[in-house]
């Protein structure tokens, strides 16, 4: 389930998102309107095809489409960029691929916690892994939003990964207007308490709306089940 708002203070949504029966997307655009807008619409569209397609490889399907929409917005939106974050269910298995900074959580069947599932590329994360930042600083830090990589038509380095996952385990996409905004423990509470997909998914938006953020804000939320 996918669920976007705007934001008090912005005045176009550069965030895009796909839900559908295997795959998850979100991509947010960087670069001002209107490049934002039309990057991560790009991105979306080049994995929207893996939908329907079975492959023994959804990490290396994920990061085979994201450069495919690369090397379009390099032919024809110079200056626009996005970050991406995508999960493609294959069998047991979910491929995960990442660029920027908006995230991807885990809350396994059962499980007490969430996990997260990405590493922000961002300056302030680079702070935190070198121990110049405790990771509650960087929260607030005023260059928090500064991404170190994107998909702009330039090089960029993604992170994949290919996770084991069962029935009754949900996967959290969100841009970064949630996540800077709410912090990790109320997100993996509202994802424990709320079951419906929809309404754990509109309970996030509006807890950011009520933190006070003034992003665009953007949430995917999606249960694995037995097919």
């Amino acid at each position: 389930m996918t669920v976007t708002d705007v934001g008090p203070a912005r005045p176009n949504n550069e965030d895009a998102a796909f839900a559908g029966r295997r795959l998850v997307v979100i991509a947010d655009g960087v670069g001002g309107m209107p490049a934002g807008e039309m990057a991560s619409e790009i991105v979306i569209e080049a994995l929207r095809g893996l939908e329907d397609q079975d492959t023994p490889d959804p990490a290396g399907a994920l990061a085979g489409a994201v450069e495919q929409a690369n090397a379009q917005i390099a032919a024809e939106h110079q200056g626009a960029g996005t970050t991406v974050t995508a999960g493609l269910l294959q069998g047991d298995y979910l491929g995960l691929l990442h660029v920027g900074d908006s995230r991807g959580y885990l809350l396994a069947a059962g499980a007490p916690e969430m996990v997260r599932l990405t590493r922000d590329d961002t300056f302030v994360q680079l702070l935190v892994d070198r121990g110049a930042l405790t990771a509650e600083e960087a929260r607030g830090h005023p260059r928090r939003s500064v991404i170190t990589q994107a998909v702009q038509g330039d090089s960029y380095k993604a992170a994949t990964a290919l996770l084991p996952v069962e029935a009754g385990d949900r996967v959290l996409l969100c841009s970064d207007g949630l996540s800077d905004y709410v912090e990790d423990t109320v997100i993996g509470r509202t994802l424990r308490e709320v079951v419906d997909p929809d309404a754990c998914a509109r309970q996030l938006v509006a807890l950011a709306l009520a933190a006070g953020t003034y992003d665009n804000v953007t949430v995917v939320v999606a249960d694995v089940v037995t097919a």
